[in-house]
């Protein structure tokens, strides 16, 4: 049984998750309005694989910015703090300073000073050039959006864009900020565009992206979607599509684009995708049910290149997507066939697989005899590929879910 100071250590252990607390704050209300937080999905990139802090109780950790500009305050609060006189020199963790040097410089330690630059919301607009806007209908109230591009080149963005990239350290896993000195980074940023009680017209942050250009030989880009984040208190709302629908408008119809590729997708990202690289082959004839029934064929990967900028992996996964929607689930032989199928395009790499062992055991047995290596079983083959068959089709159809609920939204474009 642990002494009464270790135990009373251990209970000044609290989880960085939730002592964390953000806001993107519109007028001095939200300061004390708990609706206007939000907390992080994730802290060991700041605090370490235990995601704990030592030393507080009853702690709360502060960072808030002004929703346009985003100008920084960060604080704390706590009821209790280690006394390390009392326990053998324990020293309570250094929390702010952790936090201080991931941020951007000029950050707020004092509330008043922090509500005093409020003030720059009025004035502040949106840098680069827009190329979406959009409504939502939230509730029975319509919600205005819109999409800019922008690069360093725009007076203050590279200001905006260190303060609004700290957010990849809380909800983006093994997230590295980007080199802005580096000119093939295009960024996309989405903003809430709304009025004050006054009347005042303002900008609020809603999500970004980024995306690099790759180059091509001999002289085309391949743009590679690096970070997209649309903030909490604006998800489920369909607003991703939005933004990733602005991505590829951007980039299908030059030229010199090859493919839109992403960098490592999250899978509620690679959902999105999947969603609308859906809709958009949905509209290309040879996407239509009468083909996807037939097979995945080299027309359909063509015309997904020319028209939409998709590489020929992601257009043979939009095909199975479709096909399922496409296909009658009960209607044992079509049913059956489709699962066929997609079971062929999973067993190829264990295919290349198995054969690569067995020249690789042909090879061993030449050097020794008594090499073996050994190969997995038909019926273990078999259980190992219906596995991966039920997972991916369950993916697929939470796509199909996807687009039923999005339709339901209502969303308009202006």
């Amino acid at each position: 049984m642990e002494d009464p100071a270790t135990a009373r250590l251990k209970s000044l252990i609290v989880s960085s998750n939730d002592a964390l607390e953000f806001k993107l704050v519109r007028s001095v209300e939200d300061l004390e309005d708990d609706e206007t937080t939000f907390k992080p999905e994730m802290s060991h990139q700041v605090f370490g694989d235990s995601e704990s802090i030592f030393g507080y109780r009853d702690l709360r950790v502060k960072l808030y910015y002004s929703a346009g500009c985003l100008e920084t305050y960060l604080g704390m609060t706590y009821a209790e703090k280690v006394n390390k006189m009392l326990y053998e020199g324990v020293e309570a963790d250094e929390v702010l300073p952790k936090i201080a040097e991931k941020l951007a410089p000029q950050v707020h330690t004092n509330i008043d000073t922090f509500i005093e630059s409020l003030k720059k919301d009025d004035t502040f607009r949106p840098h680069g050039e827009l190329l979406h806007s959009f409504s939502v209908d939230d509730e029975g109230c319509t919600r205005k959006f819109e999409v800019y591009k922008a690069d360093m080149t725009y007076k203050g963005f590279r200001e905006y864009h260190q303060r609004l990239q700290t957010f990849v350290l809380w909800y983006i896993d093994a997230a590295n900020f980007v080199d802005i000195d580096d000119d093939r980074w295009h960024y996309f940023n989405m903003f809430e565009k709304y009025q004050t009680t006054n009347g005042t017209v303002r900008y609020a942050t809603i999500g970004f992206a980024t995306v690099y250009q790759y180059y091509a030989y001999p002289h085309h880009t391949r743009p590679r979607i690096a970070q997209v984040l649309i903030l909490p208190l604006f998800q489920n709302m369909g607003l991703g599509t939005h933004l990733l629908h602005a991505i590829y408008r951007e980039y299908i119809g030059r030229s010199e684009v090859i493919d839109i590729t992403v960098e490592d997708p999250s899978m509620t990202f690679q959902r999105l995708r999947d969603y609308v690289d859906a809709m958009n082959c949905s509209t290309l004839p040879s996407f239509s049910r009468e083909y996807l029934l037939q097979g995945f064929n080299k027309t359909m990967a063509i015309e997904a290149k020319a028209k939409f900028k998709i590489n020929k992996k992601q257009a043979r996964r939009v095909y199975e997507i479709l096909r399922l929607r496409a296909t009658d689930l009960t209607n044992e032989q079509e049913y059956r066939e489709y699962r066929l199928d997609v079971k062929r395009r999973l067993n190829i790499p264990y295919r290349r697989e198995q054969n690569d062992l067995k020249k690789l055991e042909c090879a061993l047995r030449n050097i020794d005899k008594r090499a073996n290596i050994t190969l997995p079983t038909l019926e273990q083959r078999m259980q190992t590929l219906e596995k991966e068959y039920r997972s991916l089709e369950e993916e697929y159809k939470k796509v199909s879910q996807e687009r039923r609920c999005r339709i339901s939204l209502r969303i308009n474009e202006t």
